[in-house]
């Protein structure tokens, strides 16, 4: 998995004084504001921001480790509200996905470094459980998450299937199991089950015991059972989640405001796949994100299937999926970057960031100067989680020597013998 490994930081350059090797000193980036600056991270928080080249006589200690980030953006990290880690990578394999403790360890560890790559310091995977799978597909996605830790924030969704009736006792059941085992959100697929309403009745009792986060799958095409769950989920903390909720936006209009409305009030957030399904719903398409923000609904942006047989090209990136957000579905390009940031850390639970002093320390250069241009054309990355830099990307694009790209001035980045001639 060459592509989705993440690299070591560069080595640090050399500055007088005796050096913090905990710290890391990023020099001149620039911030949506159009400020230019350097920004020093310490014990995985930002220390301190200042002027480019204010903070690069190291102040009162000097820097174990500077990063030039000229000509890059600094952002705030994107997080994955909505991942299948159980069956990411699946596209190719021939036959059924394997459901082997060593092909799903591996799969999950390999799209969460991918997603890392992409700049998605944490991750929240649903994980199917009970049927054929039973607990062992969560066991893996969770020995993954060990095997990740410090790297990336991997949590996990338990999905059972049923819950109501005689076949939904086991699975009752082995949810419980896995919250037990390390399952930090429950969930699962309401419509699937002959009793939606029991269903969500279910799993919003296990999420009282145990105090974890709801996140269901639902297509959201049925406003009156919308607006049950909503009724039942307000209130709840530390907080219900739904997604994708594609068919909410093929309701008639005042249908459709009535339920955000209704959404808004019980403190429901919604995660949108612009990218495309995933293999919890039956159909595509994005929830109306400009309706559901009016409301007050708080509205992130997931990635859904990543390569597997709902999506086969899916990326995993969350910056596409602000791409889509803004290309097509009228969001200005920082509303649809605070769908994959800000928006989907606070739907994961996790503190907000700011590119301000004493914020955690999870942040992303993407090579541009606006944030639209980095939307549009966002190749190369460095991602810092925790403070330290996680994974680089870097692209480099060249055109030949031609009488055309010497006149209009075409950008050449030649590699000396590699060039293009």
């Amino acid at each position: 998995m060459p592509d989705s490994q993440p690299q070591p930081p560069p080595p640090p350059s050399s500055s007088p004084g005796p050096a913090d090797p905990s710290s890391l000193l990023l020099c001149g980036a620039r911030l949506t504001d159009g400020r230019t600056v350097d920004v020093r991270l310490s014990g995985g928080r930002i220390e301190a921001v200042g002027t480019a080249g204010s903070l690069a006589a190291g102040g009162t200690r000097a820097c174990g480790a500077r990063v030039d980030l000229g000509g890059y953006l600094l952002l705030p990290a994107p997080a994955e509200p909505h991942a299948h880690a159980d069956t990411a990578l699946s596209a190719d394999a021939e036959g059924p996905v394997s459901y082997e403790p060593q092909d799903v360890q591996r799969r999950a560890t390999e799209a969460a470094l991918l997603q890392l790559g992409h700049g998605a310091t944490a991750v929240r995977a649903h994980v199917r459980v009970g049927d054929v799978q039973g607990l062992g597909a969560l066991a893996a996605v969770l020995q993954a998450r060990r095997a990740l830790r410090g790297l990336a924030e991997l949590t996990t969704v338990a999905m059972p299937r049923v819950l109501t009736g005689v076949a939904g006792a086991d699975g009752l059941a082995v949810l419980r199991d896995a919250v037990k085992m390390g399952a930090s959100v429950v969930g699962g697929r309401p419509d699937l089950d002959p009793d939606p309403t029991g269903y969500v009745e279910a799993v919003l009792e296990v999420a009282s015991e145990h105090g974890c986060p709801v996140d269901l799958h639902t297509d959201a095409g049925d406003p009156a059972r919308l607006a049950r769950l909503a009724a039942m989920a307000g209130g709840l903390r530390p907080g219900v989640t739904l997604s994708p909720c594609g068919d909410l936006g093929r309701l008639p209009s005042e249908v459709a405001s009535r339920t955000a409305d209704q959404l808004a009030a019980a403190g429901v957030a919604v995660v949108c796949l612009p990218q495309g399904g995933c293999g919890g719903v039956d159909r595509r398409g994005a929830a109306p994100v400009r309706l559901l923000r009016a409301a007050g609904v708080r509205v992130a942006a997931g990635s859904g299937a990543l390569r597997d047989v709902s999506n086969p090209v899916g990326r995993g990136d969350p910056l596409e999926a602000a791409f889509l957000l803004a290309s097509r579905y009228g969001l200005s390009p920082e509303e649809a970057y605070d769908t994959v940031s800000g928006s989907a850390r606070a739907v994961l639970g996790l503190p907000e960031v700011r590119v301000e002093a004493g914020f955690p320390a999870e942040l992303l250069a993407v090579r541009g100067d606006r944030l639209a241009g980095a939307l549009s054309l966002a190749y190369s990355r460095v991602v810092v989680h925790q403070g330290r830099v996680m994974a680089r990307t870097s692209a480099v694009r060249e055109f030949c020597s031609s009488a055309a790209s010497v006149e209009l001035g075409l950008p050449r980045q030649g590699r000396g013998r590699g060039q293009l001639s």
